[in-house]
């Protein structure tokens, strides 16, 4: 799929970040919890260190209640990271964040100097809505459209923690080719930066096989088929996603599916579990071996040169012709 990924204000916001960090006491970073590893921005966890962290599983009233949990279990197994799911019903459990940040930072109790802590979290994570339930006032300005903050500031939050925000950002390069895909359904991309039908089809796959009686009901199924495409036409008739002489309109059904699914209107769902990545992170690990081979063959046949038998030989003759003067040429210096 093709995706305007890596915007250079990203970039900029990205190089802040890191400059940052080292002023810090703690790490906090907003994931999305329907995708709590493909909301999780590699970089961070490179440049973290040992600065500890908690990784907010946000959006919890949109996610399966059960993975998350499972999501949590695996995600503490990093050293020095806690996790706690918050929402935008459950604006009280945001609260415990305060009490975390504290109880983590306690060595810093008596001490003049606040606790600073670092937030951050891909595009339209909800990190300003927290930011705000946080502060308790307006300090980030909040919205459905990704990207919305556009530069670092510092928020004092009362009770001795300053707040550093970020600006959400997403890195450079994206290892795991369906991470694109469920970040895209999620909504954590611009509509503009994406193509419906592509990610629509990725969606469907994904809901019928994991989720088949929600999709069932929710599109007045009798029964659920097979495939995306049969699912994706079969759902089409039923929502009048139909174009001129009765042919279905996929754009439009995949547009519906997609609203659907990032409004909540389907239900709690999640989009990958900690088992699914463990099978996709052997996959790519098997895949970057590949690609390594095929480099290092690239290499030795740039270096020796890829050649045909006919060629090969034409050229051990020059090369044999080229030694017998060199050895003439030596003999007649002697002389």
């Amino acid at each position: 799929m093709a995706l305007q990924w890596f915007p250079g204000h990203m970039h900029k916001a990205l190089k802040e970040i890191k400059e940052s960090l080292s002023q810090v006491d703690i790490l906090i970073e907003v994931l999305d919890a329907r995708i709590p590893y493909s909301s999780e921005n590699p970089e961070i966890a490179k440049i973290r260190g040992d600065k500890p962290c908690i990784k907010i599983l946000n959006k919890y009233d949109l996610a399966d209640p059960e993975i998350t949990a499972r999501w949590q279990e695996s995600l503490e197994k990093e050293r020095g990271v806690k996790t706690i799911t918050t929402s935008s019903d459950n604006p009280g459990n945001s609260k415990q964040i305060m009490q975390l940040v504290k109880s983590i930072c306690a060595y810093k109790e008596g001490q003049p100097k606040a606790i600073k802590a670092m937030i951050t979290g891909i595009p339209n994570v909800g990190k300003s809505t927290l930011i705000n339930i946080l502060a308790e006032r307006i300090i980030a300005k909040t919205g459905n459209e990704p990207a919305v903050t556009k530069s670092q500031q510092r928020i004092n939050l009362g009770s001795g923690i300053i707040l550093f925000d970020t600006p959400g950002v997403l890195w450079p390069k994206l290892e795991n080719p369906h991470s694109i895909y469920r970040l895209a359904s999620s909504g954590a991309v611009k509509n503009t930066a994406m193509e419906y039908d592509d990610v629509g089809f990725f969606a469907a796959d994904y809901l019928i096989k994991a989720y088949p009686d929600v999709m069932k009901e929710r599109y007045k199924l009798e029964e659920l088929p097979d495939t995306e495409i049969e699912f994706l036409e079969a759902a089409a008739r039923n929502r009048g996603a139909i174009q001129a002489g009765g042919r279905v309109n996929l754009h439009k059904i995949c547009e519906i599916l997609l609203k659907e699914l990032q409004s909540g209107k389907l239900g709690r769902i999640t989009l990958e579990t900690p088992e699914m990545l463990e099978v996709e992170k052997k996959e790519m690990e098997l895949e970057a071996i590949k690609k390594a081979e095929a480099k290092a063959n690239r290499k030795a046949k740039f270096k020796t040169g890829s050649l045909t038998p006919d060629k090969k030989d034409r050229k051990e003759k020059r090369e044999e012709k080229r030694q017998e003067q060199s050895r003439r040429m030596r003999a007649g210096n002697k002389k």
